[in-house]
């Protein structure tokens, strides 16, 4: 079995950025028609999101101007191909690979519909190899970013002196709801915010970077209802579950304990947690959770927010300031998120 290593992780960002603080006015004008104590209720929600500001592919007031599910979908893939070429290329750039070298790219979106998907145009965007293995992720939401660092796992380690791209991006503000007053969907509004990420991995011998030893998927029986999309008229409608922290809770021993056991460690022996910051609440229960085992998760806030949920994206951009740093050789790092299934994707690195 070939070994793989992450060499590199860049990020991308659109040019519309906007502070919590200047979309609270227009939420309050969204919202002007509903009950008042309703209207206090989603104000505090944005204000006590843990999220500083956000970007997106549009501005502001595009966002909550009336428009076909057709229009914002159009937007979606106009901006999804600007963005995911961009940060191939700058990740390419910065580890002086040639786009011809790659021999596996992977695309990760969930916030739009694309057919031909994202991984067609960026081979055809950037001139990679007409033989390159193309594989979209699609349906699985925030956790669809460590989804990928799996699929090139396997992929990586059945073949040796290989390369492998994975490129997320994603537009939650292209599934925003102008006439939805559910709670999902304001929780969404709240957190969510638009973004891209490549990772570059190799398994060549001569590869750089944390070596990926071991992952694997963990599905929730019986609860596809906790977290998705329902595509109405109008687009992609959020499911959210408010019962999702307490569910993560309940799981939490399974999820971590026997996976690293299987790998002759214990929580003790993982110095850096990687986890994708889905959102206040769960934050904040993953937190208590670590911070019983003396661990922190200090990275995952400070990701959430600078940038705000952008779905698969975010734990990369965790992942990201992990691999800017200089950590000793032999430390263990988890990656770590949460998706519709419901499911929880988990990475053992070692650097």
């Amino acid at each position: 079995m070939n070994k793989v290593r992450i060499e590199h992780v860049a990020k991308e960002l659109p040019k519309t950025c906007r502070a919590t603080k200047e979309i609270i006015p227009m939420v309050e004008q969204w919202l002007s028609g509903q009950d008042q104590r309703f209207r206090r209720k989603v104000i505090k929600i944005f204000e006590g999101a843990g999220v500083d500001k956000r970007y997106a592919i549009m501005d502001a007031e595009e966002v909550f101007t009336a428009s076909s599910f057709a229009e914002k979908n159009e937007i979606y893939a106009r901006e999804v191909k600007k963005l995911g070429a961009s940060v191939l290329f700058k990740a390419l750039n910065d580890c002086k690979w040639e786009s011809d070298s790659l021999d596996y790219i992977i695309t990760v979106s969930c916030t739009g519909i694309m057919i031909p998907s994202l991984d067609a145009y960026l081979i055809d965007a950037l001139d990679l190899r007409t033989d390159i293995v193309r594989l979209p992720v699609t349906e699985m939401g925030c956790a669809a970013g460590v989804s990928g660092l799996i699929y090139a796992s396997n992929f990586l380690k059945a073949n040796a002196n290989k390369r492998a791209a994975i490129i997320a991006v994603e537009s939650p503000s292209a599934t925003f709801q102008l006439n939805d007053f559910s709670m999902a969907n304001m929780v969404s509004a709240a957190i969510f915010g638009d973004g891209a990420a490549c990772v570059l991995l190799s398994s060549e011998e001569d590869a750089e970077g944390p070596s990926i030893i071991a992952e694997e998927m963990f599905h929730f029986k019986d609860s596809t209802h906790l977290m998705g999309f329902d595509l109405a008229n109008t687009g992609l409608k959020m499911i959210l579950d408010p019962a999702v922290p307490q569910v993560i809770s309940n799981y939490f021993p399974e999820i971590v304990h026997p996976f690293l056991e299987k790998n002759e460690i214990s929580i003790n022996d993982v110095e850096h947690l990687i986890f994708h910051p889905g959102g206040k609440k769960i934050v904040e229960t993953v937190e208590e959770l670590f911070g019983v085992l003396g661990k922190n998760i200090d990275d995952t806030k400070e990701v959430l927010r600078q940038y705000g949920n952008m779905s698969s994206v975010t734990v990369l951009y965790v992942l990201q300031r992990f691999m800017a740093r200089k950590i000793p050789k032999g430390s263990y790092g988890l990656v770590l998120s949460f998706g519709p299934g419901f499911s929880a994707q988990r990475v053992l690195l070692r650097w």
